[in-house]
């Protein structure tokens, strides 16, 4: 039978997966990659909530005005993880610039408080793909931003505009030369 119902002990192996935990101590999954049937359905079909950000940030705008990635995303040239800009990094600029508008203003309330925004991730993989991602090589060989994140120049608060499952990883590592060994991008 599927789901881990064969051999499950009647009424012992209910109240076994009601608890969460197996009879060998393990962890009552759907499979061991997930934690239950509808995350590995979620996976499996690419469903993501959608995500909500604490202020409505947008790129387009801040791209137009000449700002690039890298002013607000500061770790993308130098290590694994883009980074997501603090208040700290939004107030680089606007303690000068367009002080006057509400959500600066609300920026500020949350610096001079010492709280920082609740930034949402658009990209990333779930922790059961075991992917190992780092911008920096990607930036360092050249690699446009729009190719994995769309472009940001026409939209307002980030959405996930381009789907980065495998198959698109290994396409672009085909199309540019670079290594497809699994280790590559998976550990």
């Amino acid at each position: 039978m599927a789901c881990g119902v064969a051999g499950s002990g009647g009424l012992a192996g209910v109240k076994e997966r009601a608890s969460g935990v197996s009879r060998w101590g393990t962890p009552a999954v759907f499979t061991p990659a997930h934690a239950s049937a509808g995350a590995a359905i979620r996976d499996f079909f690419g469903l993501r909530p959608e995500p909500r950000q604490p202020i409505e940030f947008s790129h387009r705008l801040h791209l137009e005005m000449g700002a690039a990635c890298t002013d607000c995303h500061a770790g993308v040239e130098q290590g694994p993880v883009a980074g997501l800009p603090s208040v700290s990094t939004c107030l680089i600029c606007h303690s000068q610039i367009a002080t006057d508008r509400p959500t600066i203003q609300q920026i500020t309330a949350l610096a001079e408080k010492g709280i920082d925004l609740q930034w949402q991730r658009v990209y990333g993989w779930p922790r059961e793909a075991h992917v190992r991602f780092e911008h920096a090589p990607h930036v360092g060989a050249g690699v446009d931003c729009a190719t994995c994140h769309g472009d940001l120049a026409q939209q307002t608060v980030a959405l996930r505009a381009v789907d980065m499952d495998m198959a698109f990883c290994v396409n672009c590592h085909k199309a540019k030369q670079a290594s497809n060994d699994c280790l590559t991008c998976h550990y």
